[in-house]
């Protein structure tokens, strides 16, 4: 059994103005970070979540363009807001960058799933967290 630990979810992103755009300004997260490259084999870093989480988000720049990011349909972000998705925040979203997908019957019933700049999905859930499986 391990202790609480804190999360970090690392993935790779093809433009980091776009993702800063999505994240920062439409879904409303921190800007924590900002980190460029300074030497060979580093990386143009955002780090984005909230302040007093203990989770972020990293969004790694490729230093290689033949090297894109690969999302599938399954991999979702699922933010668990507890009540109704605004329609403010999906407005917000969509003109950030963002594109309102289906995610099938369960997802769409229970929320709203917008795909970011690289594809990645972000499901904003209607239903509350429970640690129950």
């Amino acid at each position: 059994m391990i202790a609480e630990v804190a999360v970090r979810i690392a993935r790779p992103c093809t433009d980091l103005a776009a993702a800063e755009r999505f994240y920062v300004h439409g879904l409303g997260l921190d800007l924590l970070y900002r980190i460029a490259a300074d030497g060979p084999g580093e990386h143009d870093l955002l780090i984005i979540g909230r302040r007093d989480a203990n989770w972020h988000l990293e969004l790694v720049g490729n230093a290689d363009p033949t090297v894109k990011p690969a999302p599938t349909s399954e991999d979702l972000l699922v933010l668990y807001l507890g009540g109704p998705v605004d329609d403010a925040l999906t407005a917000r979203l969509t003109e950030s960058g963002g594109r309102v997908v289906s995610q099938g019957p369960y997802w769409d019933r229970w929320g709203v799933t917008i795909e970011d700049p690289d594809g990645y999905r972000l499901v904003l859930s209607t239903r509350a967290w429970s640690n129950r499986s």
